[in-house]
């Protein structure tokens, strides 16, 4: 049987990086679900439907199988067959993944084929939704949260080292905004699930975070 492992919480809190740090510890697939958005956008895309034609994109998605495996190390996305990792990250497919991903029939499809990735392989999920929807059986769930001046801070730093002027009091106050929207959206909002564990990142460093639920897996015999 598979083992899965949940990853929610909220912007800023480092998801995937402690997510893409477990997985390759524990050789586990590390399933980039913003990854499998991009892969159905560039589908409508190369078929010339427009975001905005619900109906068009729900019954395309009856044709669109995705999985993602890794090669020498590497994420690899496959759509029908077909490697598109190198197409999926332009801009233009990161906006009309935005712009699709509202839609429930994608949603319900994405849903879907995550399911069948974790139900054949060793999987670590991260999103908002992964243990409370996606994966509500995982064996593991975490609650990966930090308060919101230490994600600002974390915002800011990596900004400022990128050259980027910035306003760390701006930066707090959209993280805040998001926290709002994430958790008082209408479909799967973001809430720790009943089982999850809770880990605050807070005060604590990405190996310190990663050792924590290492630990939480081998309470439960996993590793």
């Amino acid at each position: 049987m598979s083992i899965n492992i949940a990853i929610d919480g909220p912007a800023g809190a480092g998801k995937s990086t402690i997510a893409k740090r477990l997985a390759a510890e524990l050789s586990y697939i590390y399933v980039d679900t913003g990854a499998m958005y991009r892969a159905m956008a560039l589908y409508f895309m190369e078929r010339g439907i427009s975001a905005s034609d619900e109906q068009a994109i729900n019954d395309l998605c009856e044709d669109i199988d995705i999985t993602i495996a890794y090669e020498a190390g590497e994420q690899q996305v496959y759509l029908n067959g077909a490697n598109v990792s190198d197409r999926i990250r332009t801009e233009e497919v990161g906006n009309m993944a935005s712009l699709t991903s509202v839609y429930a029939k994608v949603r319900a499809k994405l849903v879907e084929l995550q399911h069948a990735l974790a139900k054949r392989a060793n999987v670590i999920m991260d999103g908002r939704d992964i243990g409370t929807c996606v994966l509500p059986d995982a064996q593991v769930k975490i609650y990966l949260t930090a308060s919101v001046e230490t994600r600002a801070k974390r915002r800011y730093d990596e900004l400022q080292a990128k050259g980027v002027s910035c306003d760390i009091g701006k930066i707090e106050r959209d993280i805040e905004k998001r926290d709002y929207q994430d958790m008082n959206r209408e479909i799967s909002p973001l809430r720790q699930a009943k089982d999850a564990h809770l880990v605050d990142s807070s005060a604590l460093d990405i190996d310190e975070v990663v050792s924590a639920i290492k630990n939480i897996c081998k309470e439960k015999n996993l590793i």
